[in-house]
């Protein structure tokens, strides 16, 4: 077995599992807090987490930090992504969600330039226009006349929030990573979002019965061994191997809605889905293309 087909196989059953801790948190979304989910997710994915830091004889030695407030920015960014990420799958079908996240990676792209002045590309503005584009395409027609769906809108306006949140998280993964371990990024990430749950306590949790707390256990377990899995894949292939099954993550969303919701997408929605895939392609390959490309226009023009 070659080392990028275990690294596919990883990435994909990452993908999986994200789309499983999802569909648990949708399952419970109408009923549980958010700031109760949040605490659930995030507290049970430490126990797969710790126990694989273990395993890599990462903790606690690799938890050591130099940069103890590059963490907290990272943390906080991530947690309010997660709050607004949970927060709209009360009103969103899983798969708008799914694509309303996937700008991200090309806010993150501005925001690249905003703050790190890195240089962007035209191909990479042309990705940002479509991403978008694409996102207008998947929300205007549910926002506006007079049918506007209102719940839509709060819907919308927190996914959008959320890939705000999480294109400044990556960025601030990004600088970390140059020094940090992987693990203490991630384990300090899930801490600080299990003490914010925690801190929600007073503010309309319930007691879950037996089904509820199934789902809330579950998204744990779920979200924890999909960042494992993840984690593993790149240490396999390289990171412009796996980017393109992230994509999966649509299928997988598409076909929970429809098993376990009824719900089929329409016509705007795989407009739009082409157009924001085709925006984060971009962006996340324009500079590829443009250095296998360069060596042959030099000879050509040698």
């Amino acid at each position: 077995m070659s080392s990028d087909f275990t690294g596919i196989a990883l990435r994909i059953g990452a993908t999986l599992f994200f789309t499983i801790m999802v569909l648990f948190i949708k399952f419970v979304a109408d009923d549980i807090a958010t700031g109760q989910i949040v605490f659930f997710r995030s507290a049970f994915a430490l126990i797969p987490l710790v126990l694989f830091l273990y395993w890599t004889k990462d903790f606690p030695s690799g938890l050591k930090t130099s940069r103890p407030f590059g963490h907290v920015a990272r943390c906080l960014l991530g947690c309010f992504a997660m709050f607004a990420s949970f927060a709209s799958l009360k009103y969103l079908p899983i798969a708008h969600a799914t694509v309303i996240g996937y700008i991200a990676p090309i806010l993150a792209v501005i925001l690249a330039r905003l703050i790190l002045k890195e240089e962007v590309t035209g191909a990479r503005w042309l990705g940002i226009f479509l991403g978008f584009s694409g996102m207008l395409v998947l929300i205007l027609p549910r926002i506006s006349g007079v049918e506007a769906d209102q719940d839509y809108f709060i819907g919308a306006s927190l996914g959008v929030l959320m890939a705000i949140f999480t294109s400044g998280a990556k960025i601030q993964i990004r600088s970390l990573a140059k020094t940090e371990n992987a693990g203490a990024i991630a384990f300090y990430f899930a801490l600080t979002c299990t003490i914010a749950g925690l801190a929600t306590l007073p503010f309309g949790w319930s007691l879950p019965d037996a089904e509820q707390l199934f789902w809330l256990i579950g998204c744990g377990f779920a979200g924890g061994i999909a960042h494992i899995m993840m984690t593993l894949s790149y240490q396999y292939s390289e990171v412009s191997k796996l980017a393109t099954f992230e994509y999966l993550s649509l299928l997988f969303a598409v076909l929970s809605d429809l098993i376990f919701f009824a719900i089929i997408p329409d016509a705007n929605f795989y407009l739009s889905s082409v157009l924001i895939i085709a925006a984060t392609l971009i962006v996340a390959f324009s500079d590829r293309i443009a250095s296998l490309l360069s060596p042959k226009t030099k000879r050509s023009t040698g």
